[in-house]
């Protein structure tokens, strides 16, 4: 691996030895199908899935999870929008008492949420209409899509849209639940500079995973074991041990940490042209966008 500059620091190559990805869910509730974190060391073996405490991951426990290996080189990337828009309209969410960059959002979501296991519906069922588009009945649906600066240059969706299967809202308003509770135990890129050593969470989107396999756009799902080994030899890594199941969830992780695995030396995605320093404080950036 070659040093990588990143900000006023190189990425030593073995500034990273793991590296782990985690689909993410906002679903309410205290336990989710849809949450799987994969995890795979330096080297080419493929990622695994991580066993959840109780056969299905919390979001508690993910962030118990991640408290727990903070001291290790490690790389995590979640699936989630960690923050809102804001330069499109000076604002988060106009109207609203203002949160100056994303880490005023996160304590803000937080503190209104009683949802259960860091969840976030109820933030956005009480703004639906005013700032979030979950129907008809809250009128023309293009008023409300607006997008961070990383959206518009490569991740088509939006936190305000918040109805439909491919929604991202609600896992992303309870994933700033789970930022904020992180209590700065472990630094977020690019709101915080990258640490010399130690964990880093990063914003991740499965499909650039996917398209950096060679999978088509539109077709970025795996659902059996040779279409994941394939792919996960598009990245370098070798063939996987047997997933309990073959769903997007499973795939998607362990096909996206390989990716990371693959990535981290990549200055250009340390280093998008777009990314300034008040974009990194307000909106953050995902990891694979250029």
């Amino acid at each position: 691996m070659l040093g990588v500059a990143a900000g006023n620091q190189t990425i030593a190559p073995d500034r990273f030895t793991q590296f782990a990805a985690i689909d993410w869910s906002g679903a309410k509730g205290s336990r989710h199908r849809g949450i799987a974190v994969a995890i795979c060391g330096a080297g080419g073996a493929a990622p695994v899935l991580v066993d959840p405490p109780a056969g299905l991951w919390s979001r508690r426990e993910v962030l118990d999870w991640l408290i727990e290996r903070r001291d290790a080189q490690l790389l995590v990337g979640f699936d989630f929008s960690f923050s809102a828009p804001f330069a499109e309209r000076g604002a988060h969410l106009p109207g609203e008492p203002a949160t100056p960059n994303a880490r005023a959002l996160w304590a803000m979501v937080d503190v209104e949420c009683d949802d259960a296991d860091l969840g976030a519906a109820s933030f956005i069922d009480r703004r639906r209409g005013i700032h979030f588009y979950l129907g008809k009945a809250d009128g023309v649906k293009a008023d409300f899509l607006h997008y961070r600066v990383c959206e518009r240059a490569g991740k088509p969706s939006t936190v305000y849209d918040a109805i439909g299967a491919a929604q991202v809202a609600k896992a992303s308003f309870a994933g700033m639940r789970l930022l904020h509770q992180l209590n700065g135990r472990i630094p977020v890129w690019p709101f915080d500079p990258l640490p010399a050593k130690g964990a880093t969470i990063v914003e991740i989107y499965t499909a650039i995973a996917a398209r950096s396999a060679g999978m088509r756009k539109g077709l970025s799902k795996i659902r059996d074991a040779d279409a994941l080994d394939t792919a996960l030899a598009a990245l370098g890594s070798g063939p996987h041990a047997t997933l309990p199941r073959y769903d997007d969830h499973a795939t998607d992780a362990v096909l996206t940490a390989a990716w990371l695995r693959a990535s981290v030396d990549r200055a250009e995605l340390w280093h998008p042209n777009a990314l300034t320093p008040d974009i990194a404080a307000t909106e953050g950036w995902t990891f694979g966008v250029t």
